[in-house]
This record gives structure tokens, C-alpha cells and sequence, in this order.
């Protein structure tokens, strides 16, 4: 017997059945999981974009906002510069052909390595319930650049803001169709506070996120 066939007779045994599933109860579940049903939801009828920055500033995220793309140079210089962190970093190559030079900014359009110390990407959606953000791999979309820097530098498109992580599931499924290798979700710097019950901020990821609301 295959180790997978032992487990799924493990299963079976814990649920009380002696046999696999028939033909027509195996269609009905795909049929169910096609559908992609919800549970129970909240109201949730608060602003989009209020309620994305106050869940971000709680899970110790910082947030700025400007008029448009081509002011995110500047918006990276000023945080940077604010927090006594290096002027230089890299990003997806989305954002490679902005003016960093005129923001004072060494910005390289490729994935992060191990010596990088800012990353800067960009998101597939953001879910304002949560503060959180979706991060889709790709080509492209590298995500060393969110997870290994010391600094992890997202833009936000306001009109990429929905209100829960089902709507992101089905904004991605209507969009792209099938999934990527990776899908992340981002909330925050990351934390544990397994060692005595004491938050530790950065143990394996980013220290900072910031966030740039375009």
C-alpha cells in the first residue's frame, strides 16, 4: 500500500467509512467545491479605505498615501530617510522605469538577495478586513523581494483595496483563472511570540512594511 492510500484509509476510518467514495458522491463534492460557497460573513459595511489603513497601522504596518505612481519615488525617500534606513534597494520591474535617481534613490529592478536590504513591490489586491496583503508569484513578481529584505515596501492601488479575503479568491479565479505557484498574503511585519510570550517583530521576514497607498 502507497503511503498516500494510507492515509486516506486513516481518513475513511476516522469518518466512519469502509470504502472510497462512489462515482456520484466523489461528482457532487467537485460539483460543491466548483461553487466555492461562503460561510457565515460579517456586515462589514464600513469605508474600504479606512478600515485598510486602521487594520494595517494595528498589525504595526505604516501607511502613506499619494496622488499617483510617479510620486512613489519620493513617498520611498522620505520614509526611508525618516528611519535612518539606506537609500538604495530593489523592485519588481514594474516600477524599475520610474525616476528613483531624482528621489535619490539606487533602486534595481531585479529579485532580492541576501545583501539587500529594501524591497519594494507592488500587490495583487489588498483586503481591507484584515490589513492584509495578496501577493501573487510570477515572472515578474518576484517574492524573495517581499520576504527577504530587512524593509518591505508594498504599493497599494486604492482601487485594488476589497473588503474581505473571499473577494480577493474570486477577484483572482475571475481574473487569472487558474493559480499561480504562490499565493501570499501579507499582514504586517512578521512576528512570533513563541519564546516566553514575548513579541518578536522580524523573526522570519521583514521588520518594517510600509505602505504606499497610490
Amino acid at each position: 500500500m502507497s503511503a498516500r492510500e494510507n492515509i486516506l484509509g486513516r481518513i475513511r476510518t476516522a469518518l466512519g467509512r469502509n470504502a472510497p467514495l462512489t462515482e456520484q458522491q466523489s461528482g457532487e463534492m467537485r460539483a460543491k467545491l466548483r461553487e466555492h460557497p461562503r460561510g457565515p460573513m460579517p456586515s462589514m459595511q464600513w469605508d474600504l479605505l479606512t478600515r485598510f489603513r486602521e487594520r494595517c497601522e494595528s498589525l504595526s504596518s505604516t501607511v502613506d498615501q499619494v496622488a499617483g505612481v510617479a510620486e512613489v519615488p519620493a513617498a520611498v525617500a522620505r520614509y526611508l530617510t525618516q528611519n535612518g534606513l539606506p537609500l538604495t534597494g530593489v523592485c519588481w520591474p514594474e516600477y524599475g522605469q520610474l525616476d528613483w535617481g531624482a528621489a535619490g534613490v539606487q533602486m534595481e529592478a531585479r529579485p532580492a538577495a541576501g545583501p539587500d536590504k529594501v524591497g519594494v513591490t507592488g500587490t495583487y489586491c489588498a483586503i481591507a478586513e484584515t490589513g492584509t496583503l495578496m501577493l501573487l508569484s510570477g515572472e515578474h513578481t518576484h517574492p524573495v523581494t517581499s520576504l527577504l529584505p530587512d524593509t518591505h515596501i508594498a504599493v497599494v492601488p486604492v482601487s485594488r483595496i476589497v473588503r474581505s479575503m473571499e473577494e480577493g479568491w474570486d477577484l483572482l479565479r475571475r481574473e487569472r483563472g487558474a493559480l499561480p505557484r504562490q499565493v501570499a498574503f501579507v499582514s504586517g511585519p512578521s512576528r512570533t511570540a513563541d519564546i516566553e510570550m514575548t513579541l518578536v517583530l522580524g523573526i522570519h521576514g521583514p521588520y518594517r512594511v510600509h505602505i504606499i497607498l497610490v
